[in-house]
């Protein structure tokens, strides 16, 4: 009989598609690149996040913040910007300011994917996941471990039908907090 294992697995965003109309092509999708730029006038500071069009890679910028007095800003917040930290455009592009200032809409199909180290492990009769969201972003807990552990989703329904799939927190649906699963097979 094998043991128990736990297996620590991290979705990893890949941040949603915005949705806005290209200016240089008739696309209406693009791909955050994870890069802010910056620049102060004096006391003031404007930060955009680039964007590039999956049609045409033409760039636009998004505006995070804009003529924002420096010293209203958290530093630590100022750093993530000159940092490029990937966290950080997530949660800019969910914030309602951010999407009105810019009209735009997002598109989260696909954005998460469970990374669980390889395969390795699926052949082990109980596995124990911890899911940790960057973000709180809704996420489907089933399509999610579907493609985490190379499952079809009829498969992962049918083993919470079960009870092979287990966990203290509702499977089916969305979720937008940190869950915790047990697999037995």
């Amino acid at each position: 009989m094998r043991r128990s294992q736990t297996s620590g697995a991290a979705p990893v965003c890949a941040n949603p598609l915005v949705l806005r109309r290209c200016h240089a092509c008739a696309s209406v999708r693009f791909r955050t690149s994870g890069k802010f730029r910056v620049n102060a006038h004096h006391k003031l500071i404007d930060a955009w996040l680039l964007a590039l069009c999956t049609a045409c890679g033409e760039t636009a910028k998004l505006t995070a913040l804009e003529r924002t007095n420096v010293r209203s800003l958290r530093p630590e917040l100022l750093d993530r910007l000159h940092d490029n930290d990937p966290g950080l455009t997530a949660e800019l592009l969910q914030h309602p300011v951010v999407q009105r200032r810019n009209r735009i809409a997002l598109d989260w199909d696909d954005a998460w994917r469970l990374d669980t180290g390889g395969t390795d492990h699926l052949d082990r009769e109980v596995i124990d996941v911890s899911v940790r969201l960057a973000a709180r972003i809704p996420v489907r807990p089933v399509r999610l471990i579907a493609e985490g552990c190379g499952l079809p989703r009829a498969e992962v329904e049918r083993l919470i039908t079960e009870g092979k799939l287990v966990s203290a927190a509702r499977l089916s649906g969305k979720l937008s907090g940190d869950f915790t699963f047990t697999l037995k097979r």
